[in-house]
């Protein structure tokens, strides 16, 4: 695993944080707001799930996938507004940690 995909997946993961934390106030966003961040998450989470399989991280690969089929845009799943809020800071939570946690051997 290059030194490189290191340095994307935490740019990655800042870009989902970012769209998360702002998708929780949801009066200013207009619906298509929410189908590029299934978009972004998704594609985010299929990434560090790579890395993660790269980097033999088991735990990893089973939170990314999950989150991955979660906000799958292709077959939606339709939850309420509360319920999404909560699963966009606990989403954005896992991305923050997986910055500092998905790291080669040798903490490159």
């Amino acid at each position: 695993m290059d030194k490189e995909f290191i340095k994307y997946k935490k740019m990655v993961s800042i870009i989902a944080i970012i769209m998360l934390l702002l998708a929780i106030p949801s009066e200013i966003w207009p619906y298509g707001y929410y189908i590029l961040l299934r978009w972004v998450v998704t594609g985010a989470a299929l990434f560090i799930l790579w890395i993660a399989y790269e980097l033999e991280k088991k735990t990893w690969l089973w939170i990314m996938g999950a989150i991955a089929i979660l906000f799958n845009p292709i077959a939606p799943i339709y939850l309420d507004k509360g319920n999404w809020v909560v699963i966009d800071l606990i989403v954005a939570a896992l991305f923050l940690i997986s910055i500092f946690k998905i790291k080669r051997r040798n903490n490159l």
